[in-house]
């Protein structure tokens, strides 16, 4: 189900009025999507960032633009001022409810390995996946069961559990986690028959 955003028209483009609209606490925005005409709006900074914290970089937002349709969106790039921590801009990318899109879904490590347990290192080597599927099926994350794992298994794309509502994009030999054995820990060999080393292209003398 999608969450409500409520925006208003940004139709005066200068600097002058887009530092009073972050100074007012919104955030000036773009709605665009394929064969769709860009609109240039403003939402409120707060119930933007909630949102996204609250439901996912890909929640489905109904973005409701005062005087004008509603439109099916999803937050598609943002911008952030580094040294006031603030959004300073977002583009929303309008979404076709009964197509397919891809996306990139967080990946989630569930379970404790085997191979932990016995001192192995788990290493996760896809923080994301990307996948093929319709808006309103989108997964906010997806599980990975590392429980059996033991020191040098690995799950790929291929070995995570199929789905009737998206797939993946991935090739399926990608490595998703994996068990290393842990190193040894020992210092590496000295050769005490080895010359000492030159100084100064000289040799000490005996």
């Amino acid at each position: 189900m999608a969450v409500k955003l409520k925006a208003v028209k940004r139709d005066d483009l200068s600097k002058s009025v887009t530092k009073q609209l972050r100074n007012e606490g919104q955030v000036p925005a773009v709605v665009y999507g394929k064969d769709k005409q860009p609109k240039t709006v403003a939402v409120d900074s707060v119930e933007l960032l909630k949102t996204v914290r609250d439901e996912g970089r890909n929640a489905i937002i109904t973005l409701e633009i005062e005087n004008d349709t509603k439109a099916d969106v999803m937050l598609h790039e943002y911008q952030m001022d580094a040294i006031k921590n603030s959004l300073i801009h977002a583009d929303f990318y309008v979404v076709d409810m009964s197509e397919e899109m891809e996306v990139s879904v967080p990946v989630r490590v569930e379970g404790e390995a085997v191979g932990v347990k016995d001192g192995g290192v788990l290493q996760l080597a896809q923080y994301e996946l990307l996948i093929k599927v319709k808006p309103a099926d989108i997964p906010e994350e997806i599980e990975v069961d590392v429980t059996e794992l033991a020191i040098g298994d690995v799950i790929s794309v291929a070995d995570l559990p199929k789905s009737d509502k998206f797939e993946y994009v991935d090739e399926p030999d990608t490595t998703v986690v994996t068990i290393v054995a842990p190193s040894s820990g020992e210092p590496a060999e000295v050769d005490e028959d080895a010359e000492p080393e030159l100084v100064d292209g000289e040799k000490e003398n005996e």
